[in-house]
């Protein structure tokens, strides 16, 4: 039995596998987190153009310029 659990406490072929885990697991968080922010910030933005836009005069004309 000792000879058992001191080969079991040397064994580290499954290490690799808990390190792809949290490796994938970190990538993962990092990605939600980066959408979000994206997601965020484009929702701003797409605010800021629609309260722009409503603001603008529509009888308003653009000056082209003269040929």
């Amino acid at each position: 039995m000792a000879k058992f659990f001191e080969h079991f406490l040397r064994d580290d072929s499954g290490a690799i596998t808990v390190e792809w885990v949290v490796l994938t697991a970190g990538l993962v968080g990092l990605a939600i987190s980066a959408g979000t922010i994206v997601e965020t910030e484009t929702n701003q933005l797409a605010a800021d153009i629609g309260a722009t836009v409503q603001a603008w005069d529509a009888t308003t004309t653009v000056a082209t310029p003269s040929e």
